[in-house]
């Protein structure tokens, strides 16, 4: 088709838009396709922006303190790995840093009251390239057994700085029968949220008093691994931990928080699916819209076929007049998904502080705000599906529009 042809169908078509105008119920549901179309588009992209938003905030505040791989103890004896085989996991180009850790889980008791904890012993090395919390490299030098404790414990204990606290440690015998607990007296030096349902378990001691407390000598409890990217995490626990030369558990944070990444994957394609549909129902008005201009302009359709026109210029009239509904929709619906999903955060904070709700409960979820991330391809995507759904919505009203015998038309 020459672009003679292409002017020739843009100017009539814009012609049948402005008489459509003057039927009422024709324009209303033209409208009403538009509109639908970009509802869907600005919901679409309000929703994906939340979710990319999640996954970022997922990556940034969850997974930089929680452990992307790990190797434990099996046996109960401490993990003993030299420094060179320390060095040989730290020059894998998937590894970013090696800690050697010790980890106990126990309960604090305090005034009758208990609650369960998991201990980390770390160094300053930890703290500072693993945990970056507002904590001075030697305050676990303040006091003897001083403990970091997580806010949601320090509040369900009513513990502040300053506090000692009595640390109960399970005691392992070889007959697997019951014992007395070990108890060691604690204190707190600093109350920190790590965010989300961290502040309910997690409690830091230096590494070297937590091993002397558990009986470990130069072993360690767990060897952690911190990646460039934590996608790799799975993979590559699995090739070390397979050849280690001791028993050792593999772990890495999708077992522990995988499901956080699995709803949030499962909620973007439960939302694509339910708003393309949204979408799809937008585009069946273009297709009644368009089938009723059809009925009411097919004596001009006719005369337009006597004077020439074949059957693929009239059917880019109507291709043109729905890629036009579809457009006009798509682009405000992702313009004002754009420039909401901008400022979600801000707005979601002043409805907020204005009502008094609480979107998302500081302590239940790793986050208590509401992110939001814009990705160009998803807007790019989103604003495809609507316009290729639009045109796909005018083949039958265009070959319709084709098929018309000027004879019977103009009888």
């Amino acid at each position: 088709m020459n672009v003679s042809n292409l002017l020739f169908s843009w100017s009539v078509a814009k012609r049948f838009r402005k008489a459509k105008r003057s039927n009422t119920f024709v324009s209303f549901v033209s409208h009403s396709s538009t509109l639908g179309i970009g509802l869907g588009c600005f919901v679409l992209i309000l929703l994906l922006s939340v979710m990319n938003g999640f996954e970022e905030q997922l990556r940034v505040s969850l997974l930089a303190k929680i452990p992307h791989a790990e190797l434990i103890d099996a046996q109960g004896s401490g993990i003993n790995v030299s420094k060179q085989q320390l060095d040989v996991y730290q020059s894998d180009s998937r590894v970013k840093h090696v800690f050697t850790l010790n980890k106990s889980s126990g309960l604090l008791q305090k005034s009758g009251n208990m609650k369960a904890i998991e201990l980390l012993g770390i160094d300053a090395s930890y703290l500072k390239h693993k945990l970056v919390l507002d904590t001075p490299d030697n305050i676990f030098k303040q006091q003897d057994n001083a403990l970091v404790l997580s806010s949601g414990i320090a509040e369900s204990l009513s513990l502040t700085v300053g506090d000692k606290v009595q640390l109960l440690l399970p005691s392992i015998t070889q007959d697997l029968s019951f014992s007395a607990p070990k108890v060691v007296n604690l204190s707190v030096v600093q109350v920190v949220s790590f965010g989300g349902e961290l502040d309910n378990f997690l409690g830091l001691m230096d590494k070297n008093v937590l091993g002397q407390i558990l009986s470990f000598d130069n072993t360690f409890t767990t060897i952690e691994f911190v990646m460039h990217d934590p996608f790799t995490a799975y993979n590559f626990i699995r090739e070390i931990g397979y050849g280690f030369p001791q028993p050792v558990f593999m772990s890495d944070w999708t077992r522990t928080h995988g499901h956080l990444y699995q709803d949030i994957q499962l909620v973007r394609v439960v939302v694509y699916i339910a708003l393309a549909l949204v979408i799809c129902v937008a585009s069946f008005n273009i297709v009644s819209s368009l089938v009723m201009l059809v009925k009411e302009k097919q004596s001009e359709i006719a005369i337009l076929k006597t004077m020439g026109a074949n059957e693929r210029t009239l059917s880019l009239i109507f291709i043109i007049q729905g890629f036009y509904n579809g457009v006009v929709g798509a682009t405000l619906g992702c313009g004002l998904g754009v420039i909401l999903a901008i400022y979600l955060s801000d707005v979601i904070m002043v409805i907020q502080d204005k009502t008094g709700l609480t979107f998302l409960e500081d302590g239940i979820y790793f986050v208590d705000f509401l992110p939001s991330k814009i990705i160009l391809s998803d807007v790019l995507f989103t604003f495809s599906i609507a316009t290729s759904l639009s045109v796909l919505a005018t083949i039958y009203p265009a070959r319709k529009a084709a098929n018309i015998s000027p004879a019977n038309a103009l009888h």
